[in-house]
């Protein structure tokens, strides 16, 4: 069973080489003019800042945290162009989260697959773990798949609101294996990315003993870094899952940014609309309008 779980790693981070490449976009050419950057200085000086959403369902206030520097800035960036203004919650997933911030949303008729579009360039991953986590009222940039995007770069606009549901202590036992394995997953993929050039060679001379050797010293390399450092929740995690709930199967893999801290109740309200077979809401529900506020 042991050498089975061993062969799927290498399998793994095999096809990861040969057919992962990350999307790199040019950035933006748009730039804010004197008064909106003095603004955006005066609201980021302090670290966090505050945006408000206005949306049909009612006002979500969020904070945006100062230690996720780009993603908070590209965020207020956005606001201050009102890039927001109209846009779709295109995705609502009950118990699970609700998704905004696809520009191609904002004129969308009914029915339209939504999801891909953004800006012209997206974000450096700045995953603050396990200070950050998807707990109930997290906000999390979305991004694409580690298949296409290894490097775990978020969307230039692509947000969502965790909303999740409670776990009991049997099920997140369950969940921080599941971490731990994607951690060992991890580490094995970054280490046959290092041996890469070795592995393709000693494919082409089909040498089978020189594969099963350099993975058995990856995977010996891989247990070894985990124990160092092994995946975990902590205890603030189990509690705030087990009490208000969230997330924890996305921990460590998307950028969470800030936090919901007033109008909960309306993200509960958006969770609950009827959905279209894509998780569209089949009544549009927008933000009207989003804008940097003081208190």
């Amino acid at each position: 069973m042991k050498k089975k779980r061993n062969l799927l790693f290498i399998i793994v981070a095999l096809a990861t080489i040969l057919v992962a490449g990350a999307i790199t976009l040019k950035k933006t050419s748009r730039k804010m003019n004197k008064t909106e950057n003095a603004a955006a200085a005066a609201q980021t000086a302090g670290g966090d800042a505050l945006v408000l959403l206005e949306t049909s369902e009612g006002n979500i206030k969020v904070r945006l945290f100062g230690d996720t520097p780009k993603h908070r800035d590209n965020f207020l960036k956005l606001v201050k162009e009102g890039y927001y203004n109209g846009v779709l919650f295109h995705r609502v997933i009950n118990e699970f989260m609700v998704q905004t911030g696809d520009p191609d949303s904002k004129n969308a008729p009914a029915g339209k697959a939504l999801g891909a579009g953004g800006p012209d360039y997206t974000l450096e991953a700045e995953i603050v773990y396990p200070k950050h986590y998807h707990k109930r009222g997290a906000l999390a940039a979305a991004r694409q798949g580690d298949q296409v995007n290894p490097e775990r770069r978020s969307s230039g606009s692509q947000f969502y609101i965790v909303t999740g549901k409670a776990y009991n202590d049997s099920t997140l036992k369950q969940m921080e294996r599941q971490l731990q394995m994607m951690q060992k997953q991890q580490i094995f993929n970054e280490l046959t990315k290092q041996h890469k050039d070795s592995i393709m060679a000693m494919r082409r001379n089909r040498d089978q003993a020189g594969l099963q050797k350099l993975q058995d010293e990856l995977v010996a390399i891989t247990e070894q870094k985990a124990a160092e450092n092994p995946a975990a929740l902590t205890s603030e995690q189990r509690e705030v899952y087990a009490t208000q709930g969230g997330t924890p199967h996305l921990d460590n893999q998307y950028t969470v940014f800030g936090e919901v801290v007033e109008g909960m109740d309306v993200v509960d309200k958006i969770e609950k609309a009827e959905t279209d077979g894509r998780d569209r809401p089949v009544s549009d529900i927008r933000i009207i309008s989003a804008k940097v506020v003081d208190k």
